[in-house]
């Protein structure tokens, strides 16, 4: 029997000679299971990451729009309301038949204006409009949404609470602490001139009606009984200022 052995110099020497001539032995190293993940579930985290932004975001967007209903409106003392009021039929007095308006308001104390939005109707005999009385400025602006023109008068503070008192009675209406039976007055107006420049008319004022047709108004007396308006061509707004309904009439 013959016995080889290797001489472990030799070896050694054999290892060196390969490292001289550029050989690199490379070995693997072990890898732990932990390190690597796989392509499934990156995408799986992808998408929960989209979807947790976009939840973000819904609570966002909805967070804000009750911040602004129940913090930002009452703050800014906008009011929504809706009222009932009779119309007396003036040739049967013992005869009326009853209505219900919607309006909302935004009183802005410091600058004494009250600004009105009136939607559309749902008897059809009136139209839309935003209406403005800034009582700094001693002026009350009409913008028929209808006609989409503008018509100015001087404010009836007879008729118009002004915002302190306005805001008292609002608050008193909504709280059910007050709870009046309106009646509708009518008032007739006649369209004179046009305004051509507006800047006196107060900076609410001419927000409204900045690039619209803008006219003067000017109140007339009425009479009782039918009057004939075949030749005029007339529109009306119903709104509510204190605790009656106003029906203005403007006509050409």
């Amino acid at each position: 029997m013959v016995k080889l052995a290797f001489n472990s110099a030799l070896a050694q020497k054999d290892e060196s000679k390969e490292a001289e001539h550029g050989e690199v032995l490379i070995v693997p190293l072990d890898e732990e299971p932990g390190d690597v993940v796989p392509i499934g579930q990156r995408r799986a985290w992808c998408w929960c990451m989209c979807f947790g932004l976009v939840f973000m975001l819904a609570g966002v967007i909805f967070g804000g729009a009750y911040l602004y209903k129940y913090v930002v409106l009452q703050q800014r003392n906008v009011f929504f309301c809706a009222v009932d009021y009779s119309r007396i039929d003036l040739l049967e007095p013992s005869a009326s038949d009853y209505h219900s308006i919607k309006e909302s308001f935004e009183i802005l104390e410091e600058e004494d204006v009250e600004l009105v939005s009136v939607p559309v109707p749902e008897f059809g005999d009136s139209d839309p409009a935003q209406i403005v009385h800034d009582f700094s400025k001693n002026i009350t602006a009409y913008l028929d949404l209808s006609l989409d023109k503008c018509y100015v008068i001087p404010l009836n503070t007879s008729v118009v609470m002004p915002p302190r008192s306005l805001l008292g009675l609002l608050k008193n209406l909504k709280a059910g602490i007050y709870s009046p039976h309106m009646y509708l007055v009518r008032e007739e107006m006649i369209v004179t001139e046009q305004i051509e420049n507006m800047d006196h008319l107060g900076v609410f004022v001419f927000r409204m009606c900045h690039g619209k047709e803008t006219y003067k108004l000017e109140r007339r007396e009425t009479t009782r009984g039918i009057q004939k308006r075949e030749v005029e061509n007339c529109h009306s707004i119903r709104h509510f200022e204190s605790t009656v309904v106003v029906e203005t009439v403007f006509c050409n």
